[in-house]
């Protein structure tokens, strides 16, 4: 910050990074910010700046100056979740705008409202850090007093006391000095978060310690990434205050009732502007902050869970091969020379290398097929056995186990069928023959027990079910 203050170009830089980037605008795409820092380059020019005798201008274009405040810190390249590459204010710079703004702005006055905001965070200090108990309880009966009597002249017709309009304005001025602080500090807590997670993926890479010392220190770390840094603790416990909706819709209702007041009509324009936007930086804030926690876990875990010691070795073997090739190739090489680029990959020569590992006996054709005689007996049995659902069956078993009544249990009338048509397909089969005949789904769940050809038996489990009588179906259709 006291780098981008104290060089010679501070005032163009200062005031091209507090016009691109504003309160309702804190990223900006790199093809805009680009394209409006060149305009005001260009419009410097044009009036003159930039000679000898008039105030110097920075050297190159916009590009080239972005890049420079990237290096120094200033900036920050990112990419934003639409996947467009867009600048933001480092904390630095936002704390360099912050500096610039209150020295150009009226000087803060040493007025009552100030000294009694110090007067009550050293009377809050003091009461938080008294344990006593009967201290603490004469202090409260002392404000409950207080406000009793205050609520008292009032129910008896008393005039609310006003405040006049300079003490107003004090009051204003030191809320609006308050206000500027919080962009720098949310950016410092966002900024940390992003260090924890560079720390955390390098020494990832680096493999020193065990896989599994790792990954329980690292997971617990991103999870937890708030309670690493002070300004993560600091920020976790103003987010209890600030975090809650309600809260936030209370300021934004207080800050109206401010803005409608006549004394806000002697503010400055950009001072009556910075009290509308004060709960918008503060809701910007937040989420910026939030948003570096969840990538900063996102990127932890991911690295984690793919994470491979030998690719990352391997990678780095070949970068090292490869720069130490560039170096033994530079010092003889001379400038244009030409070089034959690497078309493809060269191809070891192996041979021929055994595709079946897991039986090294050669492949032996099928056995040839039995010879059928037709005077031989078909199994058919067997195969009726293991084919598929036996309709006619199940429908003469449920219209049996329906008798005359009108409606009947699907499942109840396949548990006392024949083994014969108790298989999985026939349970499959019953169910299609009551679907055909208009069948109705119960809430209730039950268990079937099937019997395969095998006499193996199977349990499933299936919502009951209830249908109407295939008999009582098909009389109502020849009536038809």
């Amino acid at each position: 910050m006291l780098a981008l203050l104290h060089q010679t170009h501070a005032p163009f830089v200062v005031t091209v990074l507090a016009m691109v980037f504003t309160a309702k605008r804190p990223t900006v795409a790199v093809a805009d910010a680009h394209a409006e820092i060149n305009d005001a380059l260009e419009q410097l020019r044009n009036v003159g700046y930039g000679d000898e005798d008039s105030q110097p201008l920075p050297v190159g274009n916009a590009r080239d100056l972005c890049r420079q405040w990237v290096q120094a810190g200033w900036l920050v390249r990112q990419v934003s979740d639409d996947d467009t590459e867009v600048y933001r204010l480092s904390a630095y710079g936002v704390g360099a705008l912050e500096v610039a703004g209150r020295v150009g702005a009226a000087r803060t006055r040493v007025s009552e409202s100030r000294v009694r905001t110090l007067l009550e965070a050293i009377e809050r200090l003091a009461q938080d850090a008294d344990p006593d108990l009967m201290s603490r309880m004469v202090r409260l009966h002392e404000e409950i007093q207080q406000r009793q009597k205050e609520l008292t002249r009032l129910e008896k017709g008393g005039a609310v006391e006003t405040v006049d309009d300079e003490q107003l304005l004090e009051a204003a001025e030191n809320v609006l000095h308050l206000a500027r602080e919080l962009p720098a500090d949310f950016a410092r807590v966002a900024e940390s978060i992003k260090a924890i997670q560079r720390d955390v993926v390098a020494e990832l890479r680096h493999d020193v310690r065990p896989t599994g010392e790792v990954l329980r220190e690292y997971l617990a770390r991103g999870q937890r990434i708030l309670d690493a840094t002070p300004e993560g603790r600091a920020f976790a416990g103003a987010l209890r205050l600030i975090g809650d909706p309600l809260q936030i819709d209370s300021l934004w209702g207080q800050l109206r009732t401010v803005l409608r007041h006549r004394f806000t009509e002697l503010l400055p324009l950009q001072q009556r502007r910075e009290l509308t936007e004060i709960s918008r930086r503060i809701e910007h804030g937040v989420r910026e902050v939030l948003a570096a926690q969840r990538q900063a876990s996102h990127v932890i875990t991911t690295q984690v869970r793919n994470h491979d010691p030998m690719r990352d070795r391997q990678v780095d073997e070949l970068l090292r091969d490869v720069m130490s090739g560039l170096h033994r190739w530079v010092p003889g090489s001379r400038r244009g020379e030409a070089i034959e680029p690497l078309r493809r990959l060269p191809v070891a020569d192996i041979g021929h290398l055994r595709q079946r590992t897991n039986d090294p006996r050669l492949p032996q054709p099928p056995a040839p097929l039995r010879d059928w005689d037709e005077s031989d007996d078909m199994p058919t049995a067997d195969t009726r056995a293991w084919g598929g659902p036996r309709y006619a069956e199940l429908r003469a078993h449920l219209q049996a186990f329906a008798g005359g009544a009108a409606s009947v249990d699907v499942v109840a009338a396949f548990r006392v069928a024949d083994e014969e048509i108790q298989r999985p397909v026939d349970l499959l089969g019953l169910l299609e023959v009551a679907h055909g005949a208009g069948m109705t789904e119960t809430t209730e769940v039950v268990v079937v027990e099937t019997v395969r050809p095998d006499r193996t038996r199977r349990r499933f489990a299936l919502g009951g079910a209830v249908a109407a009588n295939p008999a009582v179906v098909d009389r109502s259709g020849d009536d038809e």
